[in-house]
C-alpha cells in the first residue's frame, strides 16, 4: 500500500523502516503538516462522537485528572420500541470541554474511514496489529499522570499543543500480565517538551510518560496514538501450546497417583516431545501464519442487487502472500487460500496492492480477467467494494493503483 503516513513517519523520525519500533525513544516532525489535518480534526472527532452509540470505557472523559462517571457525558436514548441506546450528550460534553477536560476515544479506526485506512497502512508497514486512540484536551486540563504502556506507540500531534515528559523503563519490556509488578516510575528523564501540530514521537513499551495542558490557558490539543501489539516469546510459546493438541501424548492427563517413577517417566516423555515441537515450529512460522490467518475487518458486502462492482480495494489486515509458478498463482490472506490460473497474476498483484483500483482501468491495464478476479476476491473477503465512504479514507493519502 502506497500510503503517505508510514513514509512521513519514517522521514520524521529518521528511520529506514519499522525495524526501529520498540528499540529506543525518538521524536521529530512531519515535513507536510497538512497531512495531519487530513487525518483528523477536533471538529471531525466530535462529529464522530455525536453520530455513534458509544459506551465507557471505549469513550471516556476526564476532568481535573479524574475520570468522570459516564452519566456526566452520556445520555441514554430510548427508541419507540423501548430500546436504550447510549449516546453522547453533546451539550454536557461541550460544557466540559469549554471548562477544560480530556475526552478519549479508543479504536477510532472502527468509526472513521480515514483512520481505518491509516491504521491498515501502518499494519502493512509494521506487520503488527495496530489500534488508533485519539485524545482531545482543552484549555488547561491535566492529562494522565506518569504511566507506561504494554505496547509500543507512535504519537502524532494533530492539532494544538501539549506538554510531555518521557522517562526510561524501570523494568525491561514489562507486560500487562507479568511475573512482577511495575509500579515505580523511572527517574531517568529521556525527553521533555511541547508537541505541536505535525510532531511525531515514538515511545517504546515500558517507557514512563505523561502529557498535560496545565498552565497553558485557552487552547486545545488533539493527538492520535498508534498502538502496536507486537508478538513476544510468550506469544510464541502460547501458540506452541495450541499446536501440542495435535500430539496424543499431550492430551493425556498428568499422572498424579502413579508414583514418583511414573511421574518422572511421563515428565521425560513430555519434555522430549515439547523440545521436538519447539524445534519444528519456529517463531518465523508463527509470525507468518498469524498474518495469513488474520480475518479482514468488517466491510459493506458486495451485492449484485446494489449495482455493478466498479472499484475495489484490498482490506486484509496484512499484505496477502502471492505465490506464483508456471501453472498457477496461490494467494494466502484473511484466513483463506485461493488458487488461480497463472494468467491471473498481473490482476492479483494490482488488486491486492492495497491501493484503490477502478475495474475499467484495471481491465485496460492487465486484461479483461481483472473484473472476474476482483469479484472472487471481494466474495472471499480479501477485497471490498470501494464505497464513497471508504473512498474518503484514501483521498489525498493513497494514490490509485494504476496511477
Amino acid at each position: 500500500m502506497d500510503h503517505l503516513l508510514p513514509r512521513a513517519v519514517e522521514e520524521a523520525l529518521g528511520w529506514d523502516g519499522p525495524g526501529q519500533l520498540g528499540v529506543q525513544f525518538a521524536q521529530g516532525s512531519l515535513s507536510d503538516t497538512e497531512l495531519v489535518r487530513r487525518l483528523l480534526t477536533p471538529a471531525r472527532l466530535l462529529d464522530v462522537v455525536m453520530r455513534r452509540s458509544l459506551e465507557n470505557p471505549q469513550f471516556r472523559c476526564f476532568k481535573g485528572g479524574e475520570e468522570l462517571h459516564p452519566d456526566a457525558y452520556l445520555n441514554p436514548q430510548v427508541t419507540l420500541r423501548g430500546q436504550t441506546i447510549p449516546m453522547a450528550n453533546m451539550r454536557r460534553l461541550g460544557s466540559l470541554l469549554d471548562e477544560g477536560a480530556t475526552v478519549i476515544l479508543d479504536q477510532v479506526n472502527t468509526f472513521d474511514p480515514t483512520m481505518e485506512v491509516a491504521c491498515r497502512a501502518m499494519q502493512w508497514w509494521a506487520r503488527e496489529h495496530v489500534q488508533v486512540n485519539v485524545y482531545l484536551t482543552t484549555n488547561d486540563a491535566a492529562g494522565f499522570d506518569l504511566h507506561w504502556d504494554d505496547h509500543d506507540v507512535l504519537i502524532i500531534q494533530l492539532d494544538g499543543e501539549k506538554e510531555w515528559e518521557v522517562r526510561g523503563t524501570s523494568r525491561p519490556v514489562p507486560m500487562f500480565r507479568d511475573a512482577e509488578r511495575n509500579n515505580t516510575p523511572s527517574e531517568d528523564i529521556v525527553w521533555t517538551g511541547t508537541m505541536k501540530a505535525g510532531d511525531v514521537m515514538h515511545i517504546p513499551r515500558g517507557y514512563w510518560h505523561k502529557a498535560t495542558r496545565l498552565g497553558r490557558g485557552d487552547g486545545q490539543s488533539l493527538h492520535m496514538t498508534l498502538g502496536f501489539a507486537k508478538r513476544t516469546g510468550v506469544s510464541w510459546l502460547t501458540w506452541l501450546a495450541d499446536w501440542s493438541r495435535e500430539k496424543e501424548l499431550f492430551r493425556y492427563d498428568i499422572d498424579r497417583w502413579g508414583g514418583s517413577e511414573r511421574q518422572e517417566s511421563q515428565h521425560r516423555e513430555l519434555a522430549q516431545k515439547a523440545a521436538e515441537l519447539v524445534s519444528t515450529r519456529g517463531a518465523a512460522e508463527f509470525l507468518a501464519l498469524r498474518e495469513q490467518e488474520a480475518i479482514a475487518s468488517r466491510h459493506v458486502p458486495y451485492l449484485n442487487i446494489l449495482g455493478p462492482l466498479e472499484a475495489v480495494v484490498c482490506i486484509t489486515e496484512f499484505p496477502p502472500h502471492i505465490g506464483e509458478n508456471s501453472e498457477s498463482v496461490t494467494v494466502l490472506g484473511a484466513g483463506k487460500k485461493l488458487t488461480f490460473a497463472a494468467k491471473a497474476a498481473p490482476a492479483l498483484r494490482l488488486l491486492l496492492s492495497g491501493n484503490p483500483v477502478r475495474l475499467d482501468e484495471a481491465a485496460r491495464a492487465v486484461g479483461p480477467e481483472a473484473e472476474q478476479v476482483a469479484k472472487i476476491l471481494t466474495r472471499e473477503g480479501l477485497c471490498a467494494s470501494l464505497t464513497p465512504e471508504l473512498s474518503l479514507g484514501y483521498t489525498g493519502l493513497v494514490t490509485n493503483a494504476i496511477s
